[in-house]
C-alpha cells in the first residue's frame, strides 16, 4: 500500500476550516501557543466533530497522522515562529 502525504490544507478542509494560506495562518496566530498539558484533540478551540476526527485519525491513518503532528507543532510553537 502506498502511503499518502496529506498538507495542511487538506488537514484544515477535512476539519472544515479555511484551508488557504492566510486562513491557516490565521487559525494558528489566534490559537498559539497551545500549552504543553494539552493534548492537542483536547485544545478548548475544537468543535466535537473536530476533536473526535483529530483522535480517529491519530489512532487510525497513518497517513493523516503526520500532518497531525505537524499541526500539534505549529499550535505550540510561540508566536511568530510557526
Amino acid at each position: 500500500m502506498e502511503k499518502s502525504f496529506h498538507r495542511f490544507s487538506e488537514l484544515f478542509a477535512q476539519l472544515g476550516l479555511r484551508m488557504d494560506a492566510a486562513g491557516i495562518g490565521e487559525f494558528l496566530e489566534a490559537h498559539s501557543p497551545l500549552p504543553a498539558d494539552v493534548l492537542l484533540a483536547d485544545a478548548p478551540f475544537w468543535t466535537p466533530a473536530q476533536a473526535t476526527l483529530l483522535r480517529e485519525e491519530l489512532l487510525e491513518d497513518a497517513d493523516w497522522a503526520e500532518v497531525i503532528d505537524r499541526l500539534n507543532a505549529a499550535l505550540r510553537a510561540p508566536k511568530g515562529r510557526s
